[in-house]
């Protein structure tokens, strides 16, 4: 993969690890059952891409533009999107595993996770204002200065989340759930 710029391509079950990522933009692309595992995306613009059954576990993403990204059916462990180029950032995960991710001081506003596996993440300082969570697993997930106004949180579960250092008006919880604002009280709930 020796050119600079690809648009309007579908990449099908290529093995990245092997043959490195070396192109500067990637607009309109559809990579579906590729694997990036390992790979250096830094400095490289996706622009309306679609990722679909792809690996892209430890991913590093230094300065990386992500511009309305689809991930579906993607597992992208231990990834660091806090590195990510802020500018005009938009992403969207549909039944992902997001174990290990981390999104440190990222504006993800109206963010839509659809059936994630998001378990050890960490969202401290982020921005998830308006974000959509469905069917998400939070398990041992961090909350620690997080903006969470208006975040749907209805149909996930095994989050903690403490309501005195995460900012969490008109979020959006359902029952038995939202006890999950209640685990450092280290109570009993009968």
């Amino acid at each position: 993969m020796n050119n600079e710029f690809f648009d309007d391509i579908v990449f099908e079950n290529q093995d990245f690890t092997i043959n490195k990522v070396t192109g500067k933009e990637f607009d309109k692309c559809v990579f579906k059952s590729c694997n990036f595992s390992n790979n250096d995306f830094s400095s490289i613009s996706f622009i309306d891409c679609i990722f679909e059954s792809c690996n892209l576990s430890m991913v590093k993403l230094a300065s990386t533009s992500l511009k309305n990204i689809r991930f579906k059916s993607c597992k992208l462990m231990g990834v660091d999107f806090s590195h990510c180029n802020d500018f005009l950032m938009s992403v969207a995960f549909d039944k992902c595993m997001l174990d290990y991710t981390f999104y440190f001081k990222k504006k993800l506003k109206k963010t839509v996770f659809n059936e994630c596996s998001i378990k050890d993440a960490n969202f401290t300082e982020t921005d998830l204002t308006g974000s959509e969570f469905y069917n998400c697993d939070f398990s041992n997930a961090i909350f620690y200065k997080t903006t969470l106004i208006q975040t749907d949180f209805r149909t996930s579960r095994n989050y903690s989340i403490d309501p005195e250092i995460n900012s969490i008006k008109k979020a959006k919880f359902s029952y038995p759930a939202v006890l999950g604002l209640l685990d450092k009280y280290d109570i009993q709930i009968e």
